[in-house]
């Protein structure tokens, strides 16, 4: 798995368009405490995609681990190597969020603008950039000159031996095709025109939530007040046409259907994925027992 950088997107979020939508209500609704604001509905949102997906967290594990193996390796070529700060599980986003349009959480917070980054996202992120402009020195003996290679590669050979990368891009092009095909069924074309008359009568001309959600009026470094009020607008009828359930199991058995048609490519994939993951977790469980015999040694 080579170097990434896991921002508040999962591979699944990536290939989607830039927009937003969800559900509404007259008063902002209360997100769970000491978590993202996002809606509960965003939270519980599931496809039968995800299962073959690597979540935010699954990725932070990977990197966790890696840096673990990353460090030792460093060491014995002289080099400090600086593991990356933990996410909170909280501070995590749900892997379906915005996949049919605007959050009701978000979009009544701060209209058409993404919410801010939680403290330890912050923290994560500021130390990539760190990692980014690291010596050419530092970044050859870690990378490699191809990017690959260094103790990068010794890290992943130690990890996972020679079990490929997970291949984000053929995941991409079914998750893909699944919205696409979803939207262009009859019960989401009818639900969509039934937003866009709901919309209509609030003043705003947009074909569907991903059009409103990417006005270039909106392109402001604060929400303004139109932008709010034009969110609001789209998540109560979103909610008052049932959009998102609408779309969401019709979203489900066209993946269904997907997952029957490449059985054998999504198996091989979800089957590595597994072993990153198992071995990633190998790695962390032997470096906190390790870490809390040093403890024990020290008293």
């Amino acid at each position: 798995m080579p170097p990434s950088r896991a921002r508040t997107t999962t591979a699944l979020a990536l290939l989607l368009l830039t927009a937003t939508a969800c559900t509404a209500a007259e008063h902002e609704p209360t997100p769970a405490p000491h978590s993202l604001p996002v809606s509960r509905q965003a939270r519980e949102l599931r496809l039968p995609l995800d299962a073959y997906a690597s979540t935010i967290a699954e990725t932070h594990l990977v990197e966790d681990a890696q840096d673990i193996l990353m460090r030792r390796c460093m060491k014995n070529r002289g080099m400090e190597w600086k593991s990356l700060p933990r996410v909170d599980a909280q501070d995590t986003e749900p892997p379906n969020l915005r996949r049919y349009g605007a959050d009701e959480v978000e979009a009544l917070r701060h209209g058409y603008h993404p919410s801010p980054d939680p403290p330890s996202v912050v923290r994560r992120n500021r130390a990539w950039d760190t990692r980014e402009a690291l010596p050419a020195e530092v970044q050859r003996a870690a990378y490699g000159p191809s990017g690959k290679g260094g103790c990068l590669k010794i890290t992943d050979r130690q990890l996972v031996g020679d079990t490929a990368p997970l291949d984000f891009h053929a995941f991409n092009r079914l998750t893909g095709s699944a919205l696409e095909t979803s939207r262009r069924t009859p019960e989401v074309r009818d639900a969509l025109r039934r937003w866009h008359t709901c919309m209509a009568k609030t003043g705003s001309d947009y074909p569907d939530p991903y059009a409103a959600a990417g006005d270039k009026r909106w392109e402001t470094s604060e929400p303004t007040p139109a932008e709010r009020a034009t969110a609001r607008a789209d998540v109560a009828c979103q909610k008052s046409t049932k959009l998102v359930k609408v779309w969401s199991a019709a979203e489900t058995r066209v993946q269904h259907r997907l997952i029957r048609q490449n059985t054998g490519r999504l198996d091989t994939a979800k089957t590595r994925k597994d072993r990153w993951l198992t071995a990633a977790r190998r790695v962390l469980n032997q470096e906190g027992g390790t870490n809390h015999q040093h403890r024990a040694s020290a008293r």
